[in-house]
């Protein structure tokens, strides 16, 4: 059987929210090859959040681990991923692996690959906050990734920049963009507005849910949400809210039915996406939201402490501020009473690329493999 004739099975595991919306445009470039018999593996990390975006994806996992326990700890998590697939890779001749961040079912893919030998492709590689604790435990399992891994698929040259500090060698490395920003151009373009609070203006998104914003943290933002709806009469503050018990319970107690301050459940991708498109502006701890608000033009205001997209804060269009209540108020409320200020940040600037990084990732995979495939042929 020539190269050419051959098929690879390549295998590409997801088990939250984040990594199905970033992992699916990649998922559809290799079902389009005629070279790739694509597994997709769903570790189920984070099921209540995740099956709506296998939907909406129109994504059908051949493979369920079902690997989430009811409070289950990182440790318990992480052995039981290693178990089930470590068994997996007994069952299926993978020619390579795929996964997409910094989640514990990320960290696990790499270990199980390197241990079998199998090629680990790491998309959204490189990032760093160079502080073990924050976020947590993300941090950690990316910098343990990337000595396991055959292929980095940096958003930026920053991320280049970083592996290759840690030895990584430039060859392995490629700057791709990130592919978050292919998605949302896809659900821009192939779903209508689901019309969540279509009856709002001057709507201001806020999301939390980091577990270093756990307690005091998440009551610090709640206070100045609080207290912007308050100066602020004209702005619709929405909040969707996180599952987690341990983010709810602060929101729940000092949020609920608070003028202009409008709690909704978990929203799907579209819905999210296209009240993205509609808002002012966006306030979060999430990674995710930090690429795409800045290709639809919306400043974001960061709450954390530190970030390793340090390309918005190069670019302008987004800003951190931590979780201290004064500084928050103090940058969202100038923000939205100075319009040049406004108008500096909400750029539709993108440093996460032009929403073709999914192509690029396909197309070193298929150089790289049947170049290896042709010296055993």
């Amino acid at each position: 059987m020539s190269a050419v004739e051959k098929r690879l099975t390549i295998g590409c595991v997801v088990g939250t929210r984040p990594e199905v919306i970033k992992m699916a445009p990649i998922i559809f470039q290799l079902q389009q090859c005629h070279w790739a018999k694509v597994i997709v593996i769903n570790t189920a990390q984070h099921r209540s959040l995740l099956d709506g975006m296998l939907t909406l994806f129109n994504i059908s996992p051949d493979v369920d681990l079902n690997s989430m326990t009811e409070n289950q700890t990182l440790g318990s998590l992480t052995g039981n991923l290693c178990i089930k697939l470590e068994a997996l890779v007994q069952q299926y001749p993978f020619d390579a692996l795929l996964a997409i961040g910094d989640t514990t079912t990320v960290f696990v893919a790499s270990l199980i690959s390197f241990y079998n030998r199998i090629p680990f492709g790491h998309i959204e590689a490189g990032l760093r906050t160079y502080n073990i604790k924050e976020p947590f435990p993300e941090e950690v399992n990316r910098v343990l990734t990337a000595p396991l891994s055959e292929w980095h698929f940096a958003p930026t040259k920053i991320e280049k920049e970083n592996l290759m500090r840690e030895n990584i060698p430039a060859s392995k490395i490629l700057i791709t963009g990130n592919s978050v920003i292919d998605a949302l151009q896809w659900v821009l373009k192939n779903t209508p507005d689901p019309g969540v609070l279509l009856e709002l203006d001057n709507i201001v998104i806020v999301t939390a849910h980091r577990r270093e914003n756990f307690g005091k943290n998440m009551r610090n933002i709640c206070h100045a949400i609080i207290e912007l709806s308050e100066k602020l009469e004209h702005i619709n503050f929405v909040f969707p809210v996180h599952p987690n018990p341990n983010v709810q319970k602060d929101i729940l107690f000092l949020l609920n039915k608070r003028p202009r301050i409008h709690l909704l459940y978990p929203l799907r991708y579209d819905e999210f996406t296209h009240l993205m498109n509609r808002s002012l502006l966006i306030l979060t701890d999430s990674g995710g939201i930090q690429e795409e608000a800045p290709a639809l033009g919306k400043p974001v205001v960061v709450l954390r402490n530190t970030t390793e997209r340090p390309e918005i804060v190069t670019a302008g269009v987004g800003v951190l501020v931590g979780t201290d209540s004064e500084q928050i108020i103090k940058t969202v409320y100038h923000l939205l009473t100075d319009k040049r200020a406004y108008e500096q940040m909400a750029k539709g600037v993108s440093p996460y690329g032009d929403g073709l990084a999914s192509q690029r990732i396909v197309e070193c995979l298929a150089r790289d493999l049947f170049a290896k495939l042709g010296s055993f042929l």
